[in-house]
C-alpha cells in the first residue's frame, strides 16, 4: 500500500526526460514535495510501529476476527489492578482531615456512594463488547458528531487532570522514602514508567494489569496487619443532624467522583473481546474487578488515617501526614515497625501509581481523535507521548498543595461524569430501547448521528444544576446551603446535574427527533 502510494506521488510530482527537463510546472513543485515527503515520514513511522508491535488501530470499528481476547479474568484484572493502588487508599484517608468524618460513617459513604459510582463503568464497558467501538465513538450516538467534541474536551481535562493527581500521590511516597528525592523527580519516574507500557497499546496494557495488583496487594496486606498489630486505630464517634448531613453527601461526592471516573473509557478495555460475549458476565466481571478492590483500599486509608487523632493530634502519624501527605502517613505505620522493609513496601505502592494512570493515558489519543479527522493522522503513542509532558506540567507545581486539590478534582469529574451519564442513560433506555437501538456501522457517518443539540442544551442544563448544587470553599450553590451547616453545607452537585440533565434531555430530544428524524 505504501509502495503505490508512493509510486502514485512520484508520477504527480512530475517525471524527468532525458533532456533532464521536469515536464510538471515548476509552481507545483512545493507542494508535491511537501506530500511526498509527508507520506515517507508516515511510512517510517508506519514501519517503527510494526517492528516494535505496537498497535496501531485508532477508532475504527474492530472487526469481528481481531475479537481474540476470551478471557473474563483480563476484564476484571485490568479494573483490579487500576484500583489495588495508592490513590484509592488516599480517598479513604481524606473523609478525616478534610470533612472531619470518623470511621463508621466513612465506611458507610465508600460502601454507598462507590455502589452507585461503579454501576455506569460496569455498565458501559457491556458496550464495548457488543459494538466493538471505543467509548467516546459511542458516545456519538448519544452526543452527534459535533457534540461529542465537547465531551472529548471534558474527558481529556479528566483524563490528564486525575493522571497529575495520581502521580502527585507516588512523588509524596517516593519522598517519604528519601527525602533527598524531590518531588518533581519522582513525578519523572513515575510518569515515563507508565509511558513506556501504554506506548504498547491495548495487549501491553492488559498484560501489565493482569500482574502487577498482586505486589501491591501483598503490600496493603503488610499495612494492614502491621496498622491492626499496632492497636493504633481510633474509632471516632459519628456526628449528627446537618452538620453529619452536610460532611457526608461532600465527602460522598468525591467518592463517587473516584469510583465512577472510569466510565468516560469504561468501553476501550472490551473492544476485543467476541461480540457473543454474554453482557451479564462482562458486567459481572467489571463489578468483581472493581468495586471490592475500592472498598478494601478505600475502608483501610479510613483506618489508618484515625490513628492521626490520637494525643490530640500530637503524634507520628499526623506528623507524617503534615510533612509528606499520604506518603508520611504510610512511613509512620511501616517504617519504625518493619524497618527497611517497610520503604520496600512504599516504593512498591509508589510505583502502584503506573496501574492506575494506564487507563487514563491509553485513552488520551482515542478521545484526542474524536476531536477531528486529522488527528487520526497522528500516531496513538504520539499522543500519549504529548499527553504525559501535559500532565507532568500539571503536577510539579501542584505538588505541595495535593489533598484539596484531589478533592476538588474528584468532584469535577463526578459533576461532569454525572451529567454525562444522565444524558447517555436516558438515549439508551428511553429512546433507543436497548442495544437493538443502534446502527454501530454509522458511527462514523455524521448524517446517519444525532444532530447534538439536544445533548449540549441537555449538557448546559446539568450545568445548572451542578452549579446549584456544589459546595466549594471558593463557591457554594444555593441547594447546597441547605443541605448541611454553614458556612459550607452539603455537596450535591453531582445529583443534581445527573437529574437536570436527564429530565431536560427527554424534552429537548424529542423535540430533536420531530425535527431532524434523527
Amino acid at each position: 500500500m505504501q509502495t503505490l502510494m508512493y509510486d502514485d506521488v512520484e508520477k504527480r510530482a512530475g517525471v524527468v526526460d532525458e533532456s533532464g527537463a521536469n515536464t510538471t510546472p515548476s509552481s507545483n513543485d512545493g507542494c508535491q514535495e511537501a506530500q511526498l515527503t509527508q507520506i515517507k515520514t508516515m511510512s517510517t513511522l508506519q514501519r517503527i510501529q510494526t517492528k516494535l508491535n505496537v498497535e496501531t488501530r485508532g477508532i475504527e470499528r474492530v472487526p469481528e476476527e481481531e475479537r481474540t481476547d476470551t478471557s473474563y479474568w483480563n476484564i476484571g484484572s485490568m479494573w483490579l489492578a487500576a484500583n489495588m493502588v495508592v490513590p484509592s487508599f488516599t480517598i479513604g484517608v481524606l473523609g478525616k482531615p478534610l470533612f472531619g468524618v470518623g470511621f463508621v460513617d466513612s465506611a458507610l459513604v465508600i460502601i454507598f456512594f462507590n455502589f452507585i459510582g461503579v454501576m455506569t463503568v460496569c455498565f458501559f464497558s457491556t458496550f464495548g463488547v457488543a459494538f466493538g467501538l471505543r467509548q467516546m465513538v459511542l458516545s456519538r450516538f448519544w452526543f452527534g458528531w459535533w457534540g461529542v467534541k465537547l465531551i472529548a474536551l471534558f474527558n481529556l481535562c479528566a483524563c490528564l487532570g486525575w493522571a497529575a493527581a495520581n502521580i502527585i500521590v507516588g512523588a509524596q511516597l517516593l519522598n517519604a522514602v528519601n527525602e533527598n528525592v524531590p518531588g518533581w523527580a519522582g513525578i519523572l519516574i513515575i510518569a515515563f514508567c507508565t509511558l513506556a507500557i501504554v506506548f504498547f497499546g491495548y495487549k501491553v496494557v492488559h498484560a501489565y494489569e493482569y500482574w502487577s495488583w498482586i505486589p501491591t496487594f501483598i503490600v496493603f496486606l503488610v499495612v494492614l496487619g502491621v496498622f491492626a498489630h499496632s492497636g493504633d486505630f481510633v474509632n471516632i464517634p459519628m456526628k449528627a443532624g446537618t452538620t453529619e448531613l452536610g460532611a457526608v453527601l461532600s465527602y460522598g461526592s468525591t467518592v463517587f467522583g473516584f469510583g465512577t471516573g472510569y466510565t468516560s473509557f469504561a468501553a476501550d478495555y472490551t473492544v476485543y473481546q467476541p461480540s457473543n460475549r454474554p453482557r451479564r458476565r462482562v458486567f459481572l466481571a467489571t463489578w468483581l474487578g472493581i468495586y471490592p478492590t475500592l472498598l478494601f483500599t478505600e475502608l483501610l486509608g479510613a483506618a489508618v488515617v484515625t490513628a492521626t487523632s490520637i494525643n490530640g493530634g500530637d503524634n507520628a502519624y499526623q506528623k507524617g501526614f503534615d510533612q509528606a501527605g499520604v506518603g508520611g502517613l504510610l512511613a509512620a505505620v511501616l517504617f519504625d515497625r518493619v524497618g527497611g522493609f517497610g520503604k520496600f513496601c512504599v516504593v512498591i505502592l509508589a510505583l502502584s501509581i503506573v496501574a492506575n494512570n494506564c487507563p487514563n493515558i491509553y485513552s488520551v489519543p482515542l478521545t484526542m481523535m474524536t476531536l477531528g479527522r486529522w488527528t487520526r493522522n497522528v500516531p496513538r503513542w504520539i499522543w500519549s507521548t504529548i499527553g504525559t509532558g501535559i500532565y507532568i506540567a500539571i503536577a510539579i507545581p501542584g505538588y505541595s498543595n495535593f489533598e484539596s486539590t484531589l478533592e476538588n478534582f474528584m468532584n469535577f469529574i463526578g459533576y461532569w461524569l454525572a451529567i454525562y451519564e444522565g444524558i447517555a442513560l436516558t438515549e439508551h433506555f428511553v429512546f433507543k430501547r436497548g442495544f437493538g437501538g443502534y446502527r454501530p456501522e454509522d458511527y462514523d457517518n455524521p448524517k446517519a448521528l444525532p444532530p447534538g443539540i439536544a445533548s449540549t442544551a441537555a449538557f448546559c442544563m446539568g450545568i445548572v444544576g451542578m452549579v446549584l448544587g456544589m459546595s466549594k470553599t471558593w463557591y457554594i450553590g444555593p441547594v447546597a446551603k441547605a443541605a448541611g451547616t454553614p458556612p459550607y453545607g452539603g455537596d450535591v452537585g453531582f445529583e443534581l446535574g445527573f437529574a437536570f440533565a436527564a429530565v431536560s434531555y427527554m424534552g429537548f430530544r424529542t423535540l430533536e427527533l420531530r425535527t431532524f428524524k434523527r
